[in-house]
């Protein structure tokens, strides 16, 4: 994986469904308001071998929600934290109903920011100290200091987690500790898998079957396919 995704999502033909792509939202022509073709979208393949999601995840919600997203991402990408604040609205919106639940997987893109590996150590270190709560909590606040690209200083890291919380002495043992090295390879290995070749990439679980997020879309699509899945 060697470039960031910017906006952009595609879906498999078995749950294409009406309304999701829009080629623009509307135009005019004669004075009549005319809706937009809708854009045809090539099957994404490998989508179907996501990793089932389990107590091992990371999960923000409801885990048997309708809905799932997982999100492979990488916390020195600046779109991945412009997606992070979408999933944060997501949540607030549909996460309180039980309606959608996001899971968190790590996808490093090493080549680009050879700091993010460890910031995923960091993430792991903090769940297995404080659970799944201080697992959010430091995940939310890395990506709110994190200047991306490379550029947060790793003595941050203690700092963070100090910040919300944790008893630091043992998140420095965990970090150095080399422990989460090959799970955060899993969640690598496994988003490429599925066809993910940037960050964030995301494969959306429901009822119809998956799709993808390709990239950092707005809250406004992003919601908009959630409300189709739900239907």
């Amino acid at each position: 994986m060697q470039t960031e995704t910017k906006s952009n999502f595609s879906t498999p033909i078995a749950i294409v469904l009406a309304g999701i792509i829009i080629a623009g939202a509307m135009y005019f022509s004669d004075g009549k308001k005319v809706a937009a073709p809708i854009t045809p979208v090539k099957p994404v393949s490998g989508l179907d071998q996501v990793r089932p999601v389990s107590a091992d995840d990371h999960i923000r919600g409801n885990p048997n929600a309708p809905v799932i997203v997982v999100e492979y991402s990488d916390t020195e990408c600046p779109f991945c934290g412009r997606f992070h604040e979408t999933m944060k609205q997501i949540m607030n919106e549909y996460g309180k109903d039980g309606k959608v639940a996001w899971v968190y997987r790590h996808s490093p893109l090493d080549q680009l920011h050879s700091k993010a590996r460890n910031e995923s150590v960091a993430l792991e270190c903090a769940a297995e100290i404080g659970g799944n709560e201080k697992f959010w909590e430091y995940t939310d606040r890395i990506y709110a200091v994190t200047p991306t690209n490379n550029g947060l200083d790793p003595a941050e890291l203690p700092k963070i987690a100090a910040f919300v919380g944790l008893d630091v002495a043992k998140f420095n043992t965990c970090l150095v500790s080399g422990k989460y090295n090959s799970k955060i390879e899993v969640d690598l290995q496994n988003a490429q898998l599925t066809g993910g070749s940037g960050t964030p990439w995301s494969v959306v679980i429901s009822k119809g079957g998956n799709t993808s997020i390709n990239g950092a879309l707005p809250y406004a699509q992003v919601k908009q396919l959630i409300d189709t899945l739900l239907k």
